[in-house]
């Protein structure tokens, strides 16, 4: 069946499911397979469960009509994606980066879906399936599309360009993460550059932060450049001291006003400057934008502050690399509090041959900030040297807490997915 065979199925039922524990009456499964599962050996169950077609690529899950045998299931969904694409004449906002882009890609969404009718990536949605998984959910109705693209390794950034074909893009950052797929920074920059590579190309407009001096490097030869930052910029915000919580003056022509968010860190100003350019560049005003802003409540352990009893955490577990980790730990020096300050550091995962090396400058930096209350999780930490409490895992970490109640602290948990560090929540 070619694509456009495939499409007016698709019209008829929008709905794409690729787990088939998932399948809603109506929907379309696709079959896709994985290292550790094989998606065509679910098809029958998906149409019992209600699936109106199953998209499959082996001839034995061929068990009715209802069963559209394709050469590559994953393929064929990457092809559908782009193919619905172009029948949307919509502004597609690409973002990447190395530290936030899931904040900054909620933010945006935040502040256009105040005015616009808006599809962004859920979640983290962002690889070789999450990106057209992405676009086949934007329904007719929308006047906005935002994609949040990730990427271990070079290439995938330019690969979801071809299925996405972005016209704004934004990258937010570009630091040390995935160095085990990367190898380094420069080729974290390279894979990155793959979404101003395709900007330039096309002509589009990029949304760029003009105090990182290797993006505006990097940016070079794209003629439609709308700038936020600290100064000199389009859009200029400045940090205010406050509660732990970010609060910034907006110093843009025809855009005065402050404003407090509700996301933890001065680091998460880029990421809600970003917003406000976008926001302002499709015609909203301040106030809107403001309100939007303020609104936000981030949730998925990004950038979070709870409170605990007498405790103050700030929960920003959901990902880490050296970057954001030393970001992280910088702003928790400089807070303000009369509170007992504890940092609880999960390891850090995809650091390859770094490892060692990365996770000795963490416990370097923490030891030069003066923290003395410090707890490091997982066995990429058991070779370095420090005089911290160490763990080998966040189950260990939460049986000494419960042994070891903290009180009047105030506490950062921090750590890569794979470290679990939501998992000593409940003992702090």
């Amino acid at each position: 069946m070619d694509i456009s065979a495939l499409y007016e199925i698709y019209k008829a039922h929008p709905s794409v499911q690729t787990d088939s524990r998932k399948v809603q009456k109506g929907d379309l499964y696709f079959a896709l397979k994985g290292d550790r599962f094989n998606g065509n050996d679910f098809a029958l169950q998906a149409l019992q469960d209600g699936a109106a077609y199953t998209i499959v690529d082996e001839a034995a899950a061929v068990h009715n009509e209802q069963c559209i045998l394709v050469d590559d299931v994953l393929s064929t969904m990457q092809q559908l994606a782009l193919h619905h694409r172009r029948q949307l004449n919509i502004p597609f906002i690409a973002i990447t980066g190395t530290n936030g882009k899931t904040t900054t890609k909620e933010l945006v969404n935040q502040v256009l879906s105040a005015r616009f009718k808006t599809y962004a990536t859920a979640g983290n949605l962002n690889n070789h399936i999450g990106v057209p998984l992405t676009i086949l959910s934007i329904k007719e109705d929308a006047e906005m599309a935002i994609i949040e693209m990730g990427a271990n390794h070079e290439k995938e950034i330019a690969f979801y360009c071809t299925i996405a074909e972005p016209n704004y893009g934004l990258i937010n950052n570009v630091g040390k993460a995935h160095l085990e797929g990367f190898g380094s920074v420069e080729g974290v920059k390279r894979a990155k550059g793959e979404l101003y590579d395709y900007i330039r190309a096309i002509q589009g407009t990029i949304f760029i932060n003009s105090d990182l001096d290797y993006l505006v490097e990097m940016a070079q030869g794209i003629v439609h450049q709308i700038s936020y930052g600290t100064s000199n910029a389009h859009y200029i915000g400045k940090a205010l001291s406050g509660d732990g919580l970010l609060k910034f003056a907006l110093l843009s022509a025809h855009m005065e006003t402050t404003i407090q968010t509700q996301l933890v860190g001065d680091y998460n100003l880029p990421n809600a400057l970003a917003a406000i350019a976008i926001g302002a560049h499709f015609g909203m005003d301040v106030d809107t934008i403001k309100a939007a802003l303020e609104a936000y409540t981030p949730s998925n352990s990004r950038s979070q502050l709870l409170q605990k009893g007498s405790n103050t955490i700030i929960m920003d577990a959901y990902n880490a690399n050296p970057s954001s980790m030393k970001l992280a730990v910088e702003n928790m020096a400089a807070l303000q509090t009369p509170k007992t300050k504890w940092l609880f550091l999960g390891a850090m995962k995809e650091m390859g041959e770094n490892c060692l090396f990365e996770h000795q400058a963490l416990t370097d930096l923490v030891q030069a900030l003066g923290f003395e209350n410090v707890v490091l999780v997982g066995k990429e930490f058991e070779a370095t040297t420090h005089n911290f409490l160490y763990f080998e895992n966040a189950g260990l970490t939460k049986k000494w807490l419960e042994e070891h109640p903290l009180g009047d602290a105030s506490i950062l948990v921090k750590g890569s997915r794979g470290s679990k560090m939501e998992e000593i929540l409940p003992a702090l």
